[in-house]
C-alpha cells in the first residue's frame, strides 16, 4: 500500500491514498503544485494521508458523505494541519458531528490555481456530495464501477441516487475520470451507457 499519484504537472497535483481502513476506502488529496490543497475523505489511517499531503499546505478537509468510514482519520488529520473539516449539513447526523462549515451545490472551493465543484447527489445518504476538477470526478458512494452506491438505509433512496446519477454526474463528458470512495477507477463514458439496466435491476 502506498500513496498514487494520479497527476503532477505545473497546473494539478492529485493523489491517492487506496485500500485503507477495514471497509478499503480511497482518499484523495487535490491541489495547486506547491502550495493549497484539500483532503477528500480523511477515511483511515492518517499517516498515510499525511504523507500524501507532502509538498503542499492542506487547507481543509472535505467530505462526500457522513458514513463513520470515511471519516474516521479526520480527527487526527485536522490536528496534524489545523484545518477544518467540511460537510453538507445534511449528513450531521449521521456523521455524529457538526462540520466545521458547511458543503454546498455548486460550491466552488478555490485551492490558489485549483477550483473543486461541489455537486449534491442525495441517494446514497442525503447529504451525499460529489467534487469535480476537469478531468477527475471524486463520486464519493455515489457512483462506482457497475453500479450506485448502497441505499439500504432508511435515509437512502435508490430513486434518488439513480437522479443523481442521470441529471448531475452523467451530464459531464465521457472521458471524466472516476474516482470512487471504494475501489478502482472508471470513466463517465463506461459507465453512463448502463443506467437504464440498473434502474431494472433496482440497486
Amino acid at each position: 500500500m502506498k500513496v498514487e499519484t494520479l497527476r503532477d504537472d505545473d497546473t494539478l497535483v492529485v493523489r491517492r491514498v487506496p485500500s485503507i481502513g477495514p471497509f478499503d476506502n480511497n482518499a484523495y488529496v487535490v491541489g495547486t503544485p506547491g502550495g493549497a490543497a484539500a483532503v477528500i475523505d480523511a477515511a483511515a489511517e492518517p499517516e498515510l494521508i499525511i504523507e500524501a499531503c507532502a509538498g503542499l499546505t492542506p487547507q481543509m478537509i472535505v467530505t462526500t458523505h457522513g458514513h463513520l468510514d470515511h471519516i474516521g482519520a479526520l480527527d487526527a488529520v485536522q490536528e496534524a494541519f489545523d484545518i477544518p473539516f467540511l460537510l453538507h449539513p445534511a449528513d450531521t447526523e449521521i456523521a455524529q458531528r457538526s462540520p466545521d462549515a458547511p458543503l454546498g451545490d455548486g460550491q466552488e472551493i478555490v485551492l490558489g490555481d485549483v477550483a473543486l465543484h461541489v455537486v449534491h447527489t442525495p441517494g446514497h445518504t442525503p447529504g451525499s456530495v460529489c467534487f469535480v476538477v476537469e478531468p477527475f470526478l471524486f463520486s464519493g458512494d455515489t457512483l462506482f464501477p457497475g453500479g450506485p452506491g448502497a441505499t439500504r438505509w432508511e435515509y437512502s433512496s435508490f430513486g434518488q441516487i439513480m437522479d443523481s446519477l442521470e441529471r448531475r454526474l452523467f451530464t459531464l463528458p465521457d472521458p471524466t475520470l472516476v474516482y470512487p470512495g471504494h475501489g478502482d477507477p472508471t470513466t463517465i463514458g463506461a459507465e453512463r451507457p448502463h443506467l437504464d439496466e440498473w434502474r431494472a435491476r433496482g440497486w
